[in-house]
């Protein structure tokens, strides 16, 4: 049986566009997917994202990459928690990523968020992944 990861997916496709310094990215759409990409707007990573259909009548998100110049705004995104190794956090175990300049992102009782707003709602959840 094959498993496949969809969030890791979605952060390839991110990662691979931002480093080719392509404008925009296009990625199937899922809840998941679009709380990752709010998330990354609310913190500058991206411009915005929009929901869309492809040819087929498919559900799409589609990402406007972010640029300093040529210099990408996300310089570094990864895959935390995958779904051969889940790996759970509590609200006070949360890592923070690179002092709080970057931003992790968890999937929790209350919903997809920032782990800052994690530790100040007083939940824990699985660690999705680590923006810089």
């Amino acid at each position: 049986m094959a498993v496949h990861d969809t969030i890791g997916d979605f952060l390839t496709i991110i990662r691979n566009a931002s480093m080719a310094h392509k404008a925009s990215c296009t990625s199937q759409h899922s809840k998941m997917r679009a709380a990752i990409a709010a998330i990354l707007k609310d913190e500058g990573y991206i411009h915005d994202f929009s929901e869309g259909q492809d040819e087929k009548g498919f559900k799409t998100l589609t990402l406007k990459l972010k640029f300093a110049g040529t210099t990408p705004a996300i310089t570094g995104i990864e895959r935390h928690s995958t779904p051969g190794r889940r790996l759970y956090y509590g609200c006070k175990d949360i890592p923070r990523v690179l002092g709080g300049l970057g931003v992790a992102i968890l999937t929790t009782s209350k919903g997809v968020m920032r782990a800052r707003d994690a530790r100040e709602a007083g939940v824990g959840g699985e660690f999705v992944c680590k923006v810089w």
